[in-house]
């Protein structure tokens, strides 16, 4: 019976961040428009960019896309804290812990919702990348899906493992700002890796940000930095590491 309403709760929380996300256009349009005009305007700017790594079939633009969708996932799905502090000041967090249901149940439930908002993110801002001139490999996409997802997962737990430590979301917004810039410039999203000195892109070989969007290279580009296999392991471990250090520190968070 403890398994049925630990289910029912997950689709609970999950069916709530979608109707959220629905009904917040600003949202919306805030969470696609951003990376957009990146998109719009490092794509175009640096046209004519190029890296000596990467090669010369390989234009900026298609370069740029797998990296802005990498960092889409990044800031919308460490975002979720916020919900987490919204809602513990709501009251509505104190409602749910008193619930019969656990607390694994509650984290899956708010990563499901996220994950599903954050992919149909990514997945919009694909779509508008392709009259900017961005051309997918439509066999790749199956697997771009499934590390959008782990990247989503991972920044997710991430997300929960700050939020756990909170009070306040000033607080939280301020570290999570100071922490989202260096792991999104440090993972290859906007420039090879190669163009770092060494003490940074060492930083950027533990990020598992750096291996997600090297996999998204690879599935819908056909270029990559890194052997996929790394590439897939590394998104691995990245969101065991901060699902597991999430959870665990989630269920320690006070309602109150």
């Amino acid at each position: 019976m403890s398994y049925r309403r630990d289910a029912l709760a997950i689709y609970a929380l999950w069916r709530r961040d979608l109707l959220r996300f629905a009904r917040s256009r600003g949202r919306i349009v805030g969470t696609v428009a951003t990376p957009l005009f990146v998109l719009a305007f490092l794509g175009f700017g640096f046209s004519g960019a190029r890296f000596a790594s990467i090669p010369e079939s390989v234009g900026y633009l298609q370069y740029l896309v797998p990296g802005v969708l990498g960092f889409t996932m990044l800031f919308s799905a460490s975002f979720s804290g916020l919900a987490v502090l919204s809602d513990r000041e709501a009251g509505f967090l104190k409602e749910i812990f008193v619930a019969p249901v656990s607390r694994t149940a509650i984290v899956l439930g708010r990563t499901a919702g996220a994950t599903t908002t954050s992919l149909a993110q990514a997945v919009a801002v694909t779509g508008l990348a392709v009259p900017l001139g961005f051309r997918p490999n439509p066999l790749g996409i199956p697997l771009a899906l499934a590390v959008l997802v782990a990247l989503s997962v991972t920044f997710i737990g991430l997300g929960l493992a700050l939020a756990s430590q909170f009070h306040d979301s000033q607080g939280y917004g301020l570290v999570v700002n100071f922490l989202l810039f260096p792991l999104a410039f440090l993972s290859g999203a906007f420039y090879p890796l190669a163009n770092l000195p060494l003490p940074l892109r060492a930083i950027g070989y533990v990020n598992p940000l750096t291996y997600g969007i090297d996999a998204l290279r690879a599935a819908l580009i056909g270029y990559s930095a890194f052997p996929l296999w790394l590439d897939l392991v590394g998104v691995a471990v990245g969101a065991t590491v901060t699902v597991a250090v999430g959870t665990a520190l989630f269920e320690r968070v006070e309602a109150v």
